[in-house]
């Protein structure tokens, strides 16, 4: 909503339900939480509005007062963060690099690269500093070792002297795992106030199954598929977050107080938290010892047969126990069991008294009463909790602030950056795919009584990890856009509170960041702002590493001519000497690719009965195209993912990574820049082995990878004949070992099931809903010594009916039950953003109403042009069933103006008569768009 009117948490909440709901409201006014609006901005904009009873009514911090500071970005997936008591920020990368950002050279450097299993969700993703690092020096991983042993482990390992050596490794715990299925391996550690580590693990299951319901699956030869094995399995370190104690020696102990103690009978020790599906994020509050962790739920369909609607949450614990899954989500709302085999359903799951009866269970049957999430939310608006937002869903745990432990700030702090007292005893949480941090206030008896949003004008790239460090400032790990990619918004950075006066707020903006030379680009920092409005600004550029500053100016350009990848940092000064930079990487040399994704008709729809007409256009300035045949099609990765409700997207994306993986193999292009080609060719025998005899005969294996890169650095021969392979010592190992990969996997099935053509017709499946999502990718071969580029495009097409409550705007109108839009007064409206409706001659509408009105469709704006309407006459009489769900809806079809091209469709309700009660209402569930010939499409 983007009306800039102001409620009271009373009328907002009322308004919501309408009039009839007033008395119930006036009753319950203390308790509620306001769920009006549709987006993180308008939340925000409410925020002073109110404070709960009995909190502090210390004002709320000024936004403007926090700055947010870049300290380093193009970072390749970090995982979590740590900030040494000396200022320097230790964090970790999936694919194992340990980096360290050294506050005082303001650079990052890699501690080291621990060889991990990085496919599925696995990789490097837990850190944590031992208490008493300042004079042990530990430092604990959560990894997924490489090889073929199929477990994570916990391990610790020394950092001394800015350097760490992954041969100080200890192993505290191996937990067996497997990696023939994803989902969820969680990882995230934390210590307690009393020393006690907490391990969180996911719970290794594949939610796929049809509906995306609880993973229950007890078929044979499907135990990969049923989280009762690990998350409802107290025989299981899976789907838990555990507390051991580590010892001196890099053993650890049991503490007193898990949730089963030492020799019970088909437990495990370790475990503290259990029925837990993907625990992502856990913190512990170092004032009360209580431990929170983030969950992320299920994908859900709506069908209350079945159970609920996707749940994520957050948790706490102020005590070991069963927090509910696989058999209840939110607030203990139960799944009902169901048979895989025969499709029944059954009863409904007791939270009093669960039971898992799976065959894969080793555990005890009957497991602890279920404990609900402190916070759940879904996909829309939440009307329990607010300021949450809608859309996707992965929620993040962040510290808790305790303002007593920053009174001292650090010798290296120049100046106060902690946080205010305001924020004392709060708790910060996130969500990394709606991009906000939110302050959660929970009282002493461990009751939430707010939610509010922080720095709400700010934007975050999917923020993955926070903490606070030892000067009281925030530290935040944004993962960036990309999922599975090293991103450019990928980035560390730190956020102060400043009091007096505040540094400026560099912003820099690149025309390009990559293509041939000579290479102009022109650079702006039009954008950087002092918040103190009378301050002067002072522009500085700097080509890092090439001694050359450019001329102090808000803009400027240089233009490279010699091939390489460069750094252009921006640093903006203010009159009273403080600054702040920002950087971004050029790479000179190769012009990126140019991809299109072109499609015939209409842009935004597909029908099920009609095929979609595609092409794919490629273009690479040093290669060629598609068209003049300089890049083959089969060099192209053109898929296409269905993408509804019940998608899991990390999935997806993961697919379209691995397929690509097979398709543009960096090993593919180290051969082709190498004299392999010389006595090798990929199907025929040469002077040497062909690359598939190659693949048949070695086993795909860290041992055969090892041999094979040493064999060709070396030179070697008689293994295939008298020919003798020559060494390649100039070629670096790391390149080899890519080579080699690349050979392996010649043998394997190279062929995607969502791999379509570069040109043809797509046919939507009969029954496919939601949206189809195509994808172009096209990475060429570099050019000289630079690295290759990747050109991408991503389109998507939608069903062309289209359920009113995915509108994006609604204004007055309520999304009634999670289901379908109730418009409760003239005027109200919904929105529906870039639509094209080239061909488009008809919509069809389902709709509900107690009275006559009009249903009114208007172009790029809510009295904007009409194209076409419907008066609609009352479906059903007015009665006592305004809170009753709907079922039987009146479909209607009507003709509108043709139009071209994309535009905003308003569906404005009209002409309600007056004086409505409150038992009356107009209800819409979908619009349906036709196009010319469509009579056929019911």
């Amino acid at each position: 909503m983007k009306s800039p009117e102001k409620y009271s948490i009373i009328f907002r909440t009322c308004k919501s339900y309408g009039m009839l709901w007033l008395y119930i409201c006036l009753s319950l006014a203390g308790g509620l939480y306001s769920c009006k609006g549709t987006g993180a901005n308008e939340a925000a904009s409410d925020e002073v509005a109110y404070k709960n009873e009995g909190q502090s009514q210390t004002a709320v911090p000024d936004p403007e007062r926090f700055q947010k500071i870049e300290l380093a970005s193009n970072l390749n997936e970090p995982t979590e963060l740590q900030v040494l008591p000396d200022g320097d920020v230790l964090f970790i990368e999936r694919t194992g690099a340990v980096k360290l950002f050294d506050a005082k050279e303001s650079k990052v450097r890699v501690l080291a690269k621990v060889p991990v299993f990085h496919d599925l969700e696995d990789g490097l993703l837990g850190l944590a500093l031992d208490p008493d690092f300042a004079q042990n020096r530990f430092v604990y991983f959560f990894y997924s070792p490489a090889g073929e042993k199929e477990v994570q482990r916990v391990s610790r390992f020394s950092l001394e002297g800015g350097s760490l050596d992954l041969k100080t490794e200890k192993v505290l715990l191996e937990i067996p795992t497997q990696r023939t299925e994803c989902c969820h391996s969680a990882g995230s550690l934390a210590f307690g106030p009393d020393k006690n580590l907490y391990i969180a693990v996911g719970d290794n299951t594949n939610p796929h199954n049809p509906g995306y319901f609880n993973s229950i699956d007890e078929r044979k030869g499907r135990a990969f598929w049923d989280a009762q094995r690990t998350a409802g399995n107290t025989n299981d370190l899976r789907g838990k977050v555990l507390r051991i104690k580590p010892e001196a020696d890099g053993t650890y102990s049991i503490p007193e107080g898990n949730l089963f103690p030492l020799n019970t009978p088909k437990t495990r020790p370790e475990i503290y938290a259990m029925g837990v599906r993907n625990p992502y994020r856990i913190t512990v509050d170092p004032k009360t010892g209580w431990l929170y962790w983030g969950d992320v739920g299920q994908n859900t369909i709506d069908d209350p047969a079945r159970g609920p609607i996707s749940y994520d949450e957050w948790h706490q614990a102020k005590q070991p126990g069963f927090f509910g899954w696989p058999y209840f989500a939110g607030n203990n709302q139960a799944y009902a069991d169901f048979n895989f085999a025969t499709e029944e359903i059954g009863p409904f799951f007791n939270p009093q008294n669960p039971v898992n009866d799976s065959p894969n269970n080793t555990g005890l049957q009957n497991l602890p009463p279920a404990q609900s999430a402190i916070i759940w939310y879904s996909y829309d608006e939440s009307k329990d909790f607010k300021n949450l937002g809608t859309g996707g869903k992965s929620p993040i745990a962040g510290p808790f602030y305790h303002s007593e432990l920053y009174q001292q700030q650090p010798a290296w702090v120049k100046s106060s950056r902690k946080f205010p007292e305001y924020y004392s005893g709060k708790w910060f949480i996130s969500e990394w795919m709606r991009d906000w941090i939110n302050v959660v206030t929970i009282d002493e008896n461990g009751n939430l009584t707010d939610i509010e949003r922080f720095m709400p004008s700010v934007k975050f790239d999917h923020p993955i990890d926070l903490e606070f460090g030892p000067d009281g400032a925030l530290y935040v790990l944004e993962y960036g856009t990309g999922w599975f990619a090293q991103n450019q918004n990928s980035r560390l950075v730190r956020i102060d509170y400043v009091e007096g006066n505040r540094p400026p707020v560099a912003r820099l903006h690149a025309s390009k960041t990559a293509g041939a030379v000579p290479l102009t680009v022109n650079f702006s920092a039009t954008e950087s702002f002092d918040y103190d409005k009378n301050d002067k600004l002072r522009y500085e550029w700097q080509l890092v590493g090439q001694g050359k500053q450019l001329q102090p100016a808000p803009e400027t350009s240089y233009q490279f001519d010699t091939p390489g990848t460069y750094l252009m940092r921006l640093t903006v000064t203010d009159v009273a000497g403080l600054s702040t930079s920002q950087e971004v990487k050029i790479e000179a040399g190769n012009e990126p690719p140019k991809v299109e994704i072109d499609f015939a008709g209409n842009e935004s729809f597909y029908w099920n009965q009609k095929a979609v007409d595609y092409q794919v256009k490629v273009k690479d300035k040093e290669e060629g195209s598609l068209a003049t045949g300089g890049i083959s099609p089969d060099e192209v990765l053109v898929t296409v993912d269905v993408a509804d409700m019940g998608t899991d997207l990390t999935l997806l994306a993961q697919n379209q990574e691995n397929a690509a993986s097979l398709y543009l193999h960096p090993g593919q292009q180290f051969i082709k820049q190498s004299d392999c080609l010389a006595c090798h060719q990929e199907e025929e025998k040469s002077v040497g082995p062909s690359w598939l005899q190659v693949a048949k005969r070695y086993k795909n294996d860290e041992k055969t990878l090892a041999t094979l890169t040493q064999k060709i650095i070396r030179g070697g021969n008689g293994n295939w004949g008298q020919a003798a392979m020559s060494a390649h010592p100039q070629l670096k190992k790391e390149e080899v070992s890519e080579m080699v990969k690349f050979i392996l996997d010649i043998g394997k099935e190279q062929q995607a099931k969502n791999r379509l053509p570069v040109q043809g017709a797509f046919k939507p499946d009969s029954k496919a809903e939601g949206l189809y999502v195509f994808r172009a990718m096209y990475k060429d071969k570099g050019y000289g010594n630079t690295s290759p580029q990747v050109g991408q495009a991503n389109r998507v097409l939608r069903n062309a009916k289209v359920k009113a409550i995915n509108c994006d705007e609604n204004v007055g109108a309520i999304r009634y039950n999670n289901t379908y839009i109730r418009f409760p007064s003239d005027k109200s409206y919904i929105s529906f953003d870039d639509i094209d409706m080239t061909g488009i001659e008809n919509l069809k509408v389902a709709f509900a109403t107690t009275f006559p009105c009009r249903l009114s469709f208007r172009l790029d704006k809510p009295d904007g042009p009409e194209i076409g309407f419907l008066d609609l006459k009352p479906t059903e009489a007015p009665g006592k069933n305004i809170t009753n769900v709907i079922t039987n809806w009146k479909e209607q079809a009507f003709r509108i103006k043709p139009q071209n091209g994309k535009h905003t469709l308003y569906a404005v309700a009209t002409t309600f008569p007056e004086n409505l009660d409150g038992n009356s209402y107009l209800s819409l569930n979908w619009v349906y768009f036709l196009p010319s010939g469509s009579q056929f499409i019911n």
